[in-house]
This record gives structure tokens, C-alpha cells and sequence, in this order.
């Protein structure tokens, strides 16, 4: 391993990743938050619930009562007045329900001088949920998506039919209490809808849409859901005001600051990565082969959200597998691949990403390991686990989506 080279990746997502805290914007959001004289309620859902939660109940002081709801190992401690829940992602479960029941029966019988606080960041989808059908089918069709390759904007173009709380559905439960919302995107283009599959945001998703999402991937879906399917979303809310607070587009500055800091020279790729991770982590490594020996310490960057297609039955993540993918064309470059996602967890692991560089390939082949059968069995987390290329961060508090860089070391 190039001790060099994964020292300044260490260093550029450790200063990228504290950039884009929400502390400081969920501050920023509460400047126009104007409770009507009634209850204050907080509702927090998604990866970077807990913080958010945090951070608000900090700059209010209090509130009469909340509820957050936030993925496995990611509640830090206590917050006055807010009951926490831990639960399921990237499938829903069943404290996903049950954490979802509490934050409805929160909002029942409020007044129009009530005011609900929804802080929501990406993987809300999956943890804020009440399914309109059995929980066990809900977590069949959100597992044939996530096998098949589906983006999120089809993933919560399905999800949002499916569900009491998404597409605008939490909104009306709450009203006729005013909904002010802040949120953290973790969606290219920052489309609120989709957000978490926008629980508090009129749907611009249609139900053709949704039938065409479900016929491309061929899903199987029992007759109730086909029924659901079919059924349109709310397309007007009158209760809502909603903030922005955070997005890959600042993750990606972050990341590129940090690099500068290092003596590269930065070169933002995209901020709108959407491709499956395989080919990104191709296409990266293809790019330091092509500019390594200039002389140049340089470093390229590209935010955003890739895709893995399953084909085996292995332990990894999006950002592992880009990072894999990377290393036969890394083989003997002073250069290096990693992609980390913000929130600190990738797919259903403990990583928050990958790294590989010029040494990686000989590293994996003194082990057994060929990168083909590896990607083949979707199982970048043990092979990067065996040549010490997995990025641990633990959960960050955030969630702006990924970002991948390949620096040249000159």
C-alpha cells in the first residue's frame, strides 16, 4: 500500500465530512422558523436524523415532544424531550413501523396554531415508513429494487405509493398544524419529492410513471400493490414550508478544499455521478493512468450516487465496489481510488467505503484474490478487508450522498 497516498485520502474525508456537519445549516434553517403560539413537535427520519435532532433541540432549547427515527448505531446519546428509535436500512423493519407509528400518533388531533419541526435527510425512505401493505411484501419489492439496479428516483417513485407516510402523506396527517421542514439532500438535483421520497413535499410522480418502473424490472408485485400503484399521491399541500440545508455539491467543494490543502491540484469531475459503481471506479482509474508521470500531483473528484447490480451473494457497498473496480487499472500507478459515502455506512456494512491504489492488485493476488470473481460475487468488503482497503469513519451524522476521488501523486 502507498502509506502517502492513503494518509492524504484518510485526511480528505475526514476534512470533507466535517465540512458538511448539520449542525451549523440546521442552525442556519431555524433562522425563519416561526412557531404559530401552539404545541412545537419535532419529527426527525433519515441517516443524520439524530444530529439534526440534536442540533435543532440545542438552538430552540426545547420542545414539547419528538420523535427521531435513525438507522442502527447511529443515536449518540439522549435529547431533551425526543424519544429515539433505531431501525432498518437500506429494507425497512420492523422498528421502522413501530418507530413510524410513534411519530403519527405524535401529530393526531393538532390544531392550525400547532407547528410540527420535520428534519429530514436521505434514508428516510426506508426508515420513516408505514406500508399500505404487509411489512414482509414491502420488504420483498424494496429488495427486488435494490437487487435490480434501480435508481433512487425509481426506487421512491414505487416506495411512495406503497406507503401512509411518503409522498406528501405525513404532510396531510399532520394538518391542519403547520409542517416547517429542513432538509438534508442526499438526491442529485436536490428534487424534494424524492427526498426520502418526500413525506411532506406534493408528489410530481405519477402513477404511469410508477407502472413503468415497475414493467422495466420486471417486479412481482401481488394485485394489491399493482392496486397501489395506481392510486395517485397528494399533488398540493397548503401546510408546509420547507428549507434545504446540505447537498453533494458541498460535499464535493469540501473534498476539493482538502486536496488543495494537500498540494493537489483539483479537478471536479461531476457532482452528479450516476452511473453503476463498476464503470465509475473504471472510468476513475482510467483517468490516473492517463495523467500519472505528468510530474503533477493532481487529484480528480466526482459526487454523487452509483448503482451495484447483485450477481452474488457477498458482503459490500457502492463505494467499495467503485473502489474495487479501480484496481487492475491502478497496477503500478503511484496513484489511488476511494469513495466514501458521507453518511459513514455503506450498504449493509460497517465501512464507510473503499480504497485501492497501484499496490492493491499484487496485495488481493498474494491473498487468492481475483477482482473479477470477487465483483462477480458482490464481495468488495472481504477483499478490501484482506489488503486493509476499507475506509472506517462510524456513523458521521450526515448524509450529502458520495464522493470518489483519484489522486495522482506526482
Amino acid at each position: 500500500m502507498n502509506q502517502k497516498l492513503r494518509a492524504d485520502a484518510d485526511a480528505v474525508i475526514h476534512e470533507a465530512i466535517r465540512a458538511v456537519l448539520p449542525d451549523a445549516a440546521v442552525r442556519r434553517a431555524l433562522a425563519g422558523f416561526a412557531p404559530g403560539g401552539g404545541r412545537v413537535l419535532l419529527v426527525a427520519a433519515g441517516k443524520a436524523a439524530w444530529q439534526m435532532a440534536h442540533a435543532a433541540v440545542a438552538a430552540l432549547g426545547s420542545v414539547d415532544a419528538g420523535v427521531v427515527v435513525t438507522k442502527y448505531g447511529h443515536v449518540k446519546g439522549e435529547i431533551p424531550g425526543v424519544t429515539c428509535y433505531e431501525a432498518g436500512h437500506p429494507v425497512p423493519d420492523e422498528n421502522s413501523f413501530a418507530a413510524t407509528a410513534a411519530a403519527l400518533g405524535l401529530v393526531q388531533g393538532l390544531t392550525a396554531e400547532d407547528t410540527v419541526l420535520f428534519l429530514l435527510s436521505g434514508g428516510g425512505s426506508a426508515l420513516f415508513e408505514q406500508p399500505l401493505l404487509p411489512g414482509a411484501e414491502l420488504q420483498d419489492i424494496t429488495g427486488q429494487l435494490l437487487a435490480c439496479g434501480a435508481d433512487i428516483v425509481e426506487m421512491n417513485t414505487i416506495r411512495k405509493r406503497l406507503s401512509a407516510v411518503k409522498g406528501g402523506r405525513f404532510a396531510l396527517a399532520c394538518a391542519p398544524a403547520k409542517v416547517y421542514s429542513i432538509v438534508l439532500s442526499d438526491i442529485l438535483g436536490d428534487p424534494l419529492d424524492m427526498i426520502a421520497s418526500g413525506p411532506a413535499v406534493p408528489d410530481r410522480s405519477t402513477c404511469a410513471e410508477a407502472l413503468a418502473v415497475a414493467e422495466k424490472y420486471s417486479l412481482r408485485l401481488s394485485d394489491a400493490a399493482r392496486t397501489l400503484l395506481g392510486q395517485e399521491t397528494p399533488k398540493e399541500l397548503s401546510n408546509v414550508e420547507t428549507q434545504i440545508t446540505g447537498s453533494v455539491r458541498q460535499l464535493c467543494a469540501a473534498a476539493a478544499a482538502a486536496c488543495e490543502k494537500l498540494g493537489y491540484r483539483s479537478i471536479l469531475l461531476t457532482d452528479c455521478l450516476d452511473c453503476e459503481a463498476r464503470q465509475a471506479g473504471r472510468f476513475l482509474a482510467d483517468i490516473a493512468r492517463t495523467h500519472a508521470g505528468s510530474g503533477e500531483k493532481l487529484a480528480f473528484l466526482a459526487g454523487g450516487e452509483t448503482v451495484v447490480r447483485l450477481t452474488g451473494r457477498g458482503l459490500g457497498g457502492r463505494n467499495q465496489e467503485l473502489a474495487l473496480a479501480a484496481v487492475p487499472g491502478l497496477a503500478g500507478l503511484a496513484a489511488a481510488v476511494f469513495s466514501v459515502g458521507s453518511d459513514g455506512t455503506d450498504g449493509p456494512t460497517d465501512a464507510a467505503g473503499g480504497y485501492a491504489d497501484g499496490d492493491t492488485l499484487a496485495a488481493l493476488a498474494a491473498r487468492g484474490l481475483e477482482v473479477h470473481a470477487v465483483l462477480t460475487d458482490n464481495d468488495a468488503y472481504h477483499a478490501l478487508k484482506a489488503v486493509d482497503g476499507l475506509l472506517m469513519t462510524g456513523p458521521t451524522g450526515t448524509n450529502v450522498n458520495d464522493v470518489a476521488v483519484a489522486l495522482i501523486g506526482g
